[in-house]
């Protein structure tokens, strides 16, 4: 008797778990064949054929290592072109499954790792897609404040903006750290706001498969409950979507927000109001978009305060002439490691290519941090990379001989040229010699290629 009470009790059981998967499964496929009318063309425009070329252009001009599947992207090319309308029949019909993303982590500055996920050429270009058709719906929904992977702003716009706050008396600042924020976004809160702006519901589902395609990491597949890669094209603009609610939320309180993705500074007038906004920021953030804020770094400052105030690299400043951009501390000394890196003795083998590398590296971090106020030492790191690949050319000639022949080539007379040819001291001292700054002057080395600091920076600051 009991038995056949258990026996009827599972089969109750399979019933409805069997019920719940057919309702579950007409639910779904009933999505792919009907459409709202809000929003009709939407996946049809995804995968219109003129935007599927745009997205691929893009991806390939960013380049960017393979997926699990090994293709490259110039593998997918031939690929797509024999399987593309394949591919598209497969998204109508609710069959395509995204591959799992490549688990890769590299080093961050303070020693821990940043775990990327790297989709498939294939994935990218899909989701490259989605997001150019999705750009055009969210752009006029995005805050002000809000500056990270939008189009015509960038890194620049929002230090001004708070260096505009603190014009206006807004001196105190509420840096907030999220902790592996693209890893801990909710999946239920996010498809929640995508169905308040997108309307096709197979999109939803599409961008759904996305976030749920699994990551790959010693050749092991794990599920994702959680989190959008921070390494797919969609994840920047799923970034934005989803904590433009906190920007929404204190634009309504009325408070300062800049935001550039998940660095986030809100601003105040004093001290105390700043200590409320912390908390009320941190309880907003944890509470309602179940996020997990960092409560060691973060904290109210001054927005003066030059070690504790760092906003995407730089600082604040203010002197008799007002309130100015500055290049951070540790900007400035990663920086100068860099260019040391460059310049070292044994990088410098061949002059010509190593000025190359030196300028397209000067020339990338000048036009980032051109912004800033920094003409005194710019001038010291000018003077001071100048003397480096002198050092470099010094050791380069090795023999006396060979120094004192190109010392006379340069226009030194024979008896300083065998001066200092025959010096025993030191590389770095001999480089600073009179001689050899005459015979390798400023015009010369730029000649052979040197990028020039002081005159780099005052063609680039002049337009701030």
């Amino acid at each position: 008797m009991t038995e056949n009470i258990e026996n009827n009790g599972c089969s109750q059981r399979d019933s409805a778990e069997h019920e719940e998967y057919a309702k579950a499964s007409r639910s779904f496929n009933r999505i792919w064949k009907e459409r709202d009318s809000a929003q009709p063309e939407l996946l049809e425009a995804i995968l219109h054929k003129d935007n599927l070329n745009r997205a691929y252009k893009r991806v390939k001009a960013n380049k960017g290592a393979p997926g699990v599947d090994g293709m490259t992207i110039e593998d997918a090319l031939p690929y797509l072109r024999e399987n593309q309308q394949e591919l598209i029949d497969r998204i109508y019909r609710g069959k395509y499954t995204p591959s799992p993303v490549r688990r890769v982590e590299i080093p961050k500055p303070d020693g821990s790792m940043r775990k990327l996920g790297i989709p498939t050429v294939i994935d990218r270009t899909l989701q490259q897609a989605i997001a150019q058709q999705l750009m055009p719906i969210y752009e006029p929904l995005f805050a002000e404040g809000s500056y990270g992977y939008r189009p015509n702003r960038c890194a620049k716009d929002a230090i001004l903006k708070v260096k505009e706050y603190a014009e206006q008396g807004y001196t105190f600042a509420v840096t907030l750290d999220l902790s592996k924020y693209f890893d801990t976004l909710n999946h239920e809160i996010l498809i929640g706001l995508l169905r308040q702006n997108i309307k096709d519901e197979r999109v939803v589902q599409l961008i759904k498969r996305y976030l749920k395609s699994g990551v790959m990491e010693n050749g092991v597949v794990m599920e994702t409950e959680e989190g959008s890669p921070q390494g797919g094209n969609l994840s920047p603009l799923l970034a934005n979507i989803y904590l433009n609610e906190f920007d929404q939320e204190f634009l309504k309180r009325g408070v300062p927000c800049v935001r550039y993705a998940d660095d986030i500074v809100l601003l105040a007038k004093s001290k105390r109001a700043s200590e409320r906004l912390l908390e009320s920021s941190t309880k907003y953030l944890e509470e309602k978009l179940k996020l997990t804020v960092n409560r060691e770094k973060s904290r109210t400052v001054s927005v003066f305060a030059i070690r504790n105030f760092k906003f995407l690299g730089f600082a604040l400043g203010r002197n008799g002439s007002g309130i100015y951009v500055r290049v951070h501390p540790k900007s400035w000394k990663k920086f100068k490691s860099n260019l040391k890196s460059l310049s070292s003795r044994r990088s410098v083998q061949s002059i010509k290519p190593s000025l190359e590398k030196i300028k397209v590296y000067a020339r990338g971090w000048l036009n980032y941090y051109g912004i800033a106020s920094m003409k005194n030492p710019i001038d010291e790191v000018n003077k001071w990379l100048y003397h480096r690949i002198r050092m470099c050319i010094w050791k380069q000639w090795k023999k006396p001989k060979t120094k004192k022949r190109n010392l006379i080539k340069m226009g030194i007379s024979e008896y300083y040229a065998h001066m200092a040819a025959n010096s025993r001291r030191g590389h770095w001292f001999n480089a600073n010699l009179t001689t050899v700054k005459r015979a390798m002057s400023k015009e010369r080395l730029i000649n052979s290629g040197f990028y020039d600091f002081a005159t780099a920076y005052q063609s680039v600051h002049v337009n701030y």
